[in-house]
């Protein structure tokens, strides 16, 4: 079948650049997964292919120009994102990636779901008092929850934010490290940190902190307590057993949110001991009231290697 050209004129220096990316590296991942080339020629966009994959090509090139109209910057993630997503049949799907964001940070960067998993996720949040984000690593399953607890707390919607780990590696007894609770702490909750210095700046971050209205405490430390008006997140819960799963939902006080978030791929217990994750989904799963999302390698945000690691590691295990 012989090759056809496609003609696309384009005047937006911006949106041609974004397509293109760093040296042509958005435009060589749009060519071999589609099997067509991309020649700029002035303002006009010349797409060579067969005619199956022109198709795809233009629908592609218009997806990704009207998420740009909108104010969406392009990189890779995102290219690959909607080209799967026309790939799979799913273009109808594309307009949901386009919304407001739940956040704007110390940066001024706006803070918004790259994936429909991840828009799901924040829709769970927002919709339940206690919701489960359940995924592989890279997904934002921590980050999102954290953006949702702050403009929680912007919105004075809660008091304060509370936010808790297991610490695997040390059993929970964090008595033989050095320093005070806090330096403890600090090695298993450094996640959760490194997303409240991006959404918050430092300076508010500590200024919050010293206020206390945010909390960082050991999952240890919440035995006995009633969380009121708080927006509470539980990270890494596959690591906590069954006995500390039951106590800390059942933490939660009035006007108060949850979010759990955990990789049941990614179990650190000792031999033995049961997910209180994996438990949680099996007790609580038919209570409408709670919120169960679960996110997948199509979520995955981080460097595009990341989603085949995991893929990987899928196809690998199925097969033991």
């Amino acid at each position: 079948m012989s090759e056809k050209q496609l003609r696309m004129p384009i005047e937006d220096e911006v949106f041609l650049r974004e397509l293109f990316g760093d040296f042509d590296s958005n435009k060589k991942l749009i060519e071999s997964s589609l099997n067509i080339s991309i020649v700029l020629r002035e303002n006009e966009l010349v797409l060579i292919g067969e005619d199956k994959s022109l198709s795809l090509g233009e629908n592609l090139i218009k997806e990704l120009y009207n998420i740009r109209k909108e104010g969406e910057g392009l990189n890779a993630q995102k290219i690959s994102y909607v080209m799967n997503l026309i790939l799979e049949g799913n273009d109808s799907d594309i307009n949901k990636l386009i919304g407001d964001a739940i956040f704007i940070n110390h940066k001024g960067r706006p803070i918004k779901p790259k994936t429909l998993g991840q828009k799901n996720y924040i829709e769970v949040i927002d919709k339940k008092d206690l919701s489960f984000g359940i995924g592989p690593a890279g997904t934002g399953k921590t980050y999102l929850a954290v953006a949702m607890a702050v403009k929680a707390l912007k919105d004075q919607k809660v008091s304060r934010i509370v936010l808790t780990r297991p610490a695997v590696e040390a059993g929970e007894s964090l008595g033989f490290l050095p320093g005070d609770l806090k330096d403890k702490v600090d090695p298993y909750l450094r996640p959760i940190y490194d997303s409240l210095f991006d959404l918050l700046g430092q300076e508010k971050y500590l200024k919050y902190m010293e206020r206390g209205l945010i909390e960082v405490a050991p999952l240890a430390y919440m035995r006995g307590r009633t969380l009121n008006n708080s927006f509470v997140i539980l990270d890494e819960a596959q690591n906590t057993t069954k006995e500390q799963m039951k106590m800390f939902v059942t933490r939660l006080g009035i006007g108060s949110k949850a979010v759990i978030t955990g990789d049941i791929t990614q179990i650190d217990l000792p031999r033995g001991k049961f997910s209180g994750l994996k438990n949680a989904i099996e007790v609580l799963g038919d209570i409408d009231e709670i919120g169960f999302c679960y996110l997948t390698d199509k979520d995955v945000v981080r460097h595009q290697l990341v989603q085949k690691i995991i893929k990987a590691y899928d196809k690998f295990e199925n097969n033991i």
